[in-house]
């Protein structure tokens, strides 16, 4: 594995690999690695000839009173995890690799910027998209690689790359979780063992709903209510952000299902912690009686 901390060098080596006639994968993280980076990884290295991984700390995407000065950060560590987990270029650029002196251009990610996780942190996604424009120019993948727990990231992300003309394919990754369903993040080392209980009282919540939904309750509102009752037992959440039953593309609130299904999104505070959530729901199929 090759440690690689200026752009243009990767920009290189990925040109010359796709000139010999291999594709790339490409998979960004703030570091502090954990399965759910390790599993987009893998699928990356099962997929591509060469395979680039990003660690970067983005400071565009965190608001003035955010954790971007504790945010985990375990070099180390990631370089151990990406050279076990197949990665070709481990790229570690610094601020001012990627934002000199002078550097004044963001990226504007359109509507659904307003919505969910935009409301609550103004000004992260602008961040997100800006920095991950700039890599997808450093890195030129044939795929890029996000996990389906930042659902509404991938979302901005995608349509970033639709509008722009970007060559990239998106891959859209399951979510990784721990036993106990907790969806895996690098901010779960931020709760204290009692908060950690109560982390995975919110995926207890969420699948309510999708057992809601297979006992043929369709009603975005009975559905939500019924996941707001077991949260408030099972997570007790200090703050609910939001919980919403979202369309699964534009993420806009829905009266109910259809047969196209829909995400069921959410993010709560423990403590200090907050944590984000979804889980795809779609009606079961009903059959009719054969002659």
């Amino acid at each position: 594995m090759k440690i690689v901390t200026r752009g243009a060098e990767l920009r290189a080596l990925s040109r010359r690999a796709r000139q010999s006639g291999m594709t790339v994968g490409f998979v960004p993280t703030m570091g502090s690695l954990h399965e759910g980076h390790l599993s987009l990884i893998r699928r990356a290295r099962g997929e591509h000839h060469r395979v680039a991984v990003s660690v970067f700390v983005n400071p565009l995407q965190f608001g003035p009173t955010e954790d971007f000065a504790r945010y985990p950060r375990d070099e180390v560590r990631d370089v151990r995890l990406c050279r076990d987990a197949g990665t070709d270029w481990f790229f570690l650029p610094r601020v001012r690799t990627l934002y000199p002196p002078g550097f004044a251009t963001t990226v504007d990610p359109g509507p659904l910027v307003d919505l969910w996780e935009g409301a609550e942190r103004p000004g992260h996604f602008r961040g997100v998209a800006t920095v991950v424009l700039k890599l997808l120019q450093l890195v030129e993948p044939d795929t890029l690689y996000l996990g389906q727990k930042d659902l509404q990231q991938a979302r901005i992300i995608q349509s970033m790359i639709h509008d722009l003309d970007l060559p990239a394919r998106v891959t859209v990754c399951p979510t990784v979780r721990e036993r106990d369903g907790l969806a895996l993040s690098s901010r779960n080392v931020y709760l204290a063992p009692a908060e950690r209980a109560r982390a995975a009282g919110m995926i207890r919540a969420l699948r309510e709903g999708r057992a809601s939904v297979r006992e043929g309750v369709l009603d975005a509102r009975k559905i939500l209510a019924r996941v707001q009752q077991i949260l408030r037992r099972e997570a007790r959440p200090d703050r609910v952000d939001y919980l919403a039953l979202v369309d699964s593309t534009t993420l806009l609130p829905l009266k109910g299902l259809d047969r196209s299904g829909g995400f069921l999104i959410g993010a709560i505070r423990i403590g200090r912690t907050r944590l984000i959530d979804n889980l795809y729901l779609k009606p079961p199929v009903r059959r009719g009686k054969g002659k």
